[in-house]
């Protein structure tokens, strides 16, 4: 079949690679109609994680199942699916506490797996026609039949759950406001979540004039961070100029310093500590990895920040931080937009054939042409 394949920094190709098998009676094998590309691919693609050449990207994936492992009770050949980009087992202390994204059994030696992703267990992405899926009566999601709110669906896979998650982590409630950094997929997913649970006002904080186009057709208030200190930016229009209740961090390690054309890693950390006010609440679903071989220092490269920890406990901040666990969020989110209730396919700006992904990773690399979130279609 055809997969995006890793080729190094800066370079995937399209290439021929094994079809996936059944290998255990608990899989299924699905055909892939749609995957997206992350900005977490993005990492891999810099050459900024130890990801080593040959590896199949993509973990947001939807597709048909087309063949069903005998141990398969729930699922039916026809039966259309999205999976979270965790795989996880359903029956460890991690997946039966509903940390999905910390599973103890699929990634022996680590908590927590996925698809086409370093480190993170053997399981090959889904950019490609065919992606095997384990565990599946656990792992699939079934969806309405047919083709109707495919980039909506895709988005379940991944970062409309990261999105509700990052307001989970900061227990967003209704009347909240809520200071979002970063406009990318998964900030206007977490700033959209957070008017879906009843923020009062939510901000959003980025240079991109798309994003912050963006930010503003949703309802929520844009910052550009290059026309001043954002935390003061957003305090100024807070009551009593105090911050707002909550924060979100949806950056994570390759923050942009506020005027310079450099990354300082800790910034959206340090400038959530002055946006919040004292004993609220920050969310950090961006990612943040043990070592970064492109940081701008060494504490970085060792995934070390210089963190205001003394000013976070000052204000008496509560800080929740990890990877989505997907399956606590996906059916739900799914039956919002079923019912018109939710749709977040409009951070999608490309669908295209899988053929065009080399030319859509470098793109969405460089932030050109409008490129915020781009879904693939293999079998276009």
């Amino acid at each position: 079949m055809r997969a995006v394949v890793y080729k190094g920094p800066f370079e995937v190709a399209i290439e021929q690679v094994e079809d996936p098998r059944i290998q255990h009676p608990n899989d299924v094998i699905v055909r892939v109609t749609s995957t997206a590309i992350c900005g977490s691919d993005l990492h891999m693609y810099e050459g900024r994680t130890a990801a080593e050449p040959g590896i199949v990207f993509g973990h947001e994936n939807l597709g048909v199942v087309e063949e069903a492992g005998e141990g398969v009770t729930s699922l039916s050949r026809g039966d259309r699916v999205v999976m979270p980009f965790n795989v996880a087992c359903g029956f460890c202390k991690n997946c039966t506490a509903g940390f999905t994204g910390f599973c103890l059994t699929v990634n022996p030696g680590f908590a927590g797996g996925a698809y086409g992703y370093v480190a993170m267990g053997p399981y090959v992405g889904g950019q490609a026609e065919y992606v095997r899926v384990p565990y599946a009566d656990f792992n699939c999601l079934k969806l309405p039949e047919g083709t109707e709110k495919e980039t909506d669906f895709v988005l379940l896979a991944d970062i409309f759950p990261t999105g509700y998650h990052g307001n989970e982590l900061a227990d967003v409630r209704p009347g909240d406001t809520v200071a979002v950094y970063g406009g990318g997929p998964v900030g206007l997913m977490a700033a959209y979540s957070a008017m879906l649970r009843g923020a009062s006002k939510v901000f959003v904080v980025d240079r991109v004039a798309e994003r912050l186009q963006k930010a503003r057709e949703i309802g929520a208030v844009p910052i550009d961070f290059t026309q001043g200190n954002p935390a003061e930016q957003i305090k100024e229009q807070t009551e009593g100029g105090r911050g707002t209740d909550k924060g979100i961090d949806a950056v994570g390690y390759q923050a942009q310093a506020q005027n310079e054309d450099r990354e300082e890693p800790a910034t959206v950390l340090n400038s959530l500590v002055e946006t919040v006010r004292p004993t609220g609440a920050l969310g950090v679903p961006g990612l943040y990895v043990p070592r970064d071989p492109g940081g701008p220092d060494e504490q970085a490269k060792q995934g070390m920040l210089m963190v205001s920890v003394g000013r976070l406990f000052e204000k008496g901040l509560r800080m929740g931080t990890g990877q989505c666990n997907v399956k606590r969020y996906n059916r739900h989110l799914r039956d919002l937009i079923i019912e018109d209730r939710a749709k977040p396919s409009f951070v999608v700006s490309h669908e295209l054939p899988l053929d065009q992904a080399p030319t859509a990773y470098e793109k969405f690399d460089k932030r050109v042409e409008g490129y915020t979130k781009v879904v693939l279609h293999p079998h276009a």
